[in-house]
């Protein structure tokens, strides 16, 4: 029995907003009765992601925050999205430590750690037309469940 579900959330690129996406990720994903380790790398890649397109993104400049989360079956696909400034190298961005924003004391690891808690990573973007993550995980509480 195949089951697919989704949600939209969009909403303003201020921080204060970061943890009312992770929270409403997380109550949404919920429904695969995910372990808690799975919960909290779907709650970190979503404050990741959202933190970036907030300070990189929009520069703390006023913008809408968009994520399109897809349930089937066992997978969860996160996509966040922005329509900021964009990336001019995504793979230097994708490289451990690199942040564009040295002075606000950024650790550089946001793509890292995204790569490191999810199956899939992609990430599309280009100079002034924003960046786009898709986001792969599959929860393997959820395949014992339905097997």
């Amino acid at each position: 029995m195949s089951t697919h579900n989704e949600m939209h959330l969009c909403f303003s690129s201020k921080s204060e907003n970061e943890s009312f996406a992770r929270v409403a990720v997380a109550a949404f994903v919920s429904q695969l009765d995910p372990t808690m380790e799975e919960l909290t790398e779907i709650k970190t890649v979503v404050s990741e992601a959202v933190t970036n397109a907030i300070i990189h993104g929009y520069e703390n400049q006023e913008g809408m925050v968009n994520i399109h989360c897809i349930i089937k079956d066992t997978m969860v696909e996160l996509i966040i999205e922005d329509e900021g400034v964009g990336i001019d190298d995504v793979e230097l961005a994708r490289q451990p430590l690199f942040t564009s924003k040295p002075e606000l004391e950024r650790s550089g690891m946001g793509f890292t750690i995204m790569e490191n808690f999810m199956d899939q990573v992609e990430i599309t973007s280009a100079p002034g037309k924003g960046t786009k993550v898709r986001l792969v995980k599959y929860i393997k509480s959820a395949e014992v469940t339905a097997h």
